[in-house]
């Protein structure tokens, strides 16, 4: 069967990939943001997955406010990258999973999850950029990323948005998915947006430290906890568009410790989780940055 063997988790900020199709990455301002992903990518190489589902939010580009889904899975053979109104990023077309993204949508709304079936869209940076802090710069014509990629699109742009506790139950029901998928997969799960921002207003600029890094602990060591975040939480303490770290528990309801008996302790230790990069950096266009990588054990 099909497995998922590790979750990743990072910002996705705009002018980061501005920065490496610029060639701005070693620049003073830019060398320690793209310095904490170093390890990232030659963990990417040495553990080099079969599929990976990338959670995402898009902006505006696959969707307007005209309709916008909760939450919606790509089922494409392939995905091109968006024109956001300054041409589409020098990056790769993006490979698609038809058969495992099909298998999840059906198993996920069989288990009352309502999902959104995207035959054809464009992806934006939400997704092209976590892409490439994993993997590096590529060449749009002569390179390609290093598997299929399943985009998972959240509504975490206009109210209402879904909770904390939806999105990490949804994670539950992904695992459920793929574990059912009857091909030897190895599977990554990404969960992509955050950390602390907000854009406009009176607080354009917010950034938080010490809650980004205090959820970040919560998230890795009691994630039922996390998951019970209030909305309002967020958006006080990590900014409006903080929203976005709903997100990161899809992936992290997606791991093997979170579907074991809690009260029992060997099964505990063999779902354990395995902290393999954690990396916080502020700041990256007024945005926080965060970026963790979990193993299951």
């Amino acid at each position: 069967m099909a497995k998922i063997t590790a979750s990743v988790f990072t910002s996705h900020v705009p002018a980061i990939g501005a920065a490496m199709d610029l060639g701005k990455t070693q620049e003073d301002y830019w060398k320690p943001l793209f310095t904490g992903y170093e390890y990232s990518k030659q963990w990417m190489k040495d553990n080099k997955p079969d599929v990976i589902i990338l959670v995402f939010n898009d902006h505006a580009t696959a969707f307007s406010l005209d309709m916008i889904p909760t939450f919606a899975i790509g089922t494409a053979a392939e995905y091109t990258p968006a024109d956001e109104g300054f041409g589409p990023r020098p990056v790769p077309k993006v490979m698609g999973h038809p058969d495992l993204a099909s298998h999840i949508a059906h198993s996920v709304i069989q288990q009352d999850f309502d999902l959104t079936i995207v035959n054809k869209m464009d992806v934006d940076h939400g997704l092209t950029v976590p892409l490439s802090l994993m993997c590096g710069e590529k060449d749009p014509v002569k390179d390609s990323w290093p598997c299929p990629v399943i985009p998972f699109a959240v509504n975490v742009v206009q109210y209402p948005v879904p909770s904390g506790q939806r999105c990490f139950n949804l994670g539950k029901a992904i695992r459920k998915a793929v574990e059912s998928f009857d091909e030897d997969l190895n599977v990554h799960i990404w969960g992509t947006g955050g950390m602390s921002h907000q854009l406009q207003g009176a607080r354009a600029g917010l950034i938080n430290r010490e809650w980004d890094n205090a959820w970040l602990d919560q998230m890795i060591a009691d994630p039922v906890a996390c998951a019970a975040t209030p909305h309002i939480d967020y958006v006080r303490e990590a900014g409006s568009e903080g929203i976005e770290l709903v997100m990161w528990l899809i992936a992290r309801g997606a791991m093997s410790d979170v579907s074991y008996d809690a009260t029992d302790l060997e099964a505990a230790r063999a779902h354990s989780v395995r902290v393999a990069h954690r990396f916080y950096h502020v700041p990256a266009s007024n945005t926080a940055v965060g970026h963790l990588i979990l193993e299951n054990n």
